[in-house]
């Protein structure tokens, strides 16, 4: 039996818990639209938004390249030189991105061609996003496998690693404020057993 409403669901997690992993497998077999966070955010800045408007304001024609784009680069530098600045630019990105998604996320209800709907961050729950989803989903693996996989799949030193894990939630934060716990320490097949659960009552695609 179809599900009556839309789904929309938070994915969030550590660094190296395998979210996009975990992603890729639901977009493969379930009726939905992942957003990314960070794409999203990537988005709310392109000429003509009124991110973008509000963004060269704040920091000046400077951070711009030759194409009009917001050089990536050239914002960061802008901020570290100034710390103040960081939480004006959150101040506007992150609510662009909600707005942003909560327009795809009416216009997939409408549309009503997908059950499921959702977006992925390491910082849903510190943005509010706890108000927003029908359920939060926590990726969860074991710390020493995350350091692993990070090590093996970017290369990341020892001390880069501890230095983004340490800004990041603790697990009892994300155990709290989530609604549904995937354990990907394992196999992506023990991985996808959960899953698939979890979302038995959802259309199913090969």
């Amino acid at each position: 039996m179809k599900p009556n409403k839309l789904l929309f669901i938070g994915i969030t997690g550590g660094i190296g818990a395998g979210k996009s992993e975990i992603l890729s497998y639901i977009g493969k077999h379930y009726k939905c639209e992942i957003y990314l966070a960070d794409r999203v955010a990537h988005e709310v800045k392109k000429p003509g938004t009124e991110c973008y408007r509000a963004l060269v304001d704040l920091l000046g024609w400077g951070i711009l390249s030759s194409d009009g784009q917001i050089d990536k680069g050239r914002m960061a530098e802008k901020i570290f030189s100034d710390s103040s600045l960081l939480e004006k630019v959150n101040g506007m990105i992150h609510p662009a991105v909600k707005v942003y998604l909560l327009e795809h996320l009416e216009r997939a209800r409408a549309e009503e061609e997908v059950e499921l709907f959702f977006v992925e961050a390491a910082l849903l729950i510190e943005c509010g996003y706890r108000q927003l989803v029908d359920e939060m989903w926590y990726i969860y693996a074991d710390e020493n496998v995350r350091r692993a996989r990070l090590k093996q799949s970017r290369g990341y030193s020892e001390e880069k690693i501890e230095s983004i894990m340490s800004k990041q939630l603790s697990e009892q934060k994300f155990r709290e404020n989530c609604d549904f716990i995937i354990d990907n320490s394992g196999t992506l097949a023990d991985s996808y057993r959960q899953i698939d659960r979890k979302l038995e009552a959802f259309t199913w695609q090969e």
